[in-house]
């Protein structure tokens, strides 16, 4: 049995693509997870900023 060349290219080209496909992802997830992880840090700091400004005003330190 003989099998044409032309299905060689087409079954390299589903594997390179499914390659492509799983490499594309995890450079995504990565990506997204990082971004994630800095806004977590914005939203921490902003609540940081805010239990600070309420302590103060909750005690002046006027006196």
């Amino acid at each position: 049995m003989v099998i044409p060349v032309w299905v060689y290219f087409v079954v390299a080209g589903i594997m390179i693509s499914a390659y492509m496909a799983i490499k594309t992802g995890k450079e995504e997830r990565k990506l997204e997870q990082e971004f994630i992880e800095r806004e977590g840090e914005i939203y921490m700091e902003r609540l940081e900023k805010e239990k600070e400004q309420r302590n103060q005003s909750a005690h002046p330190t006027g006196f």
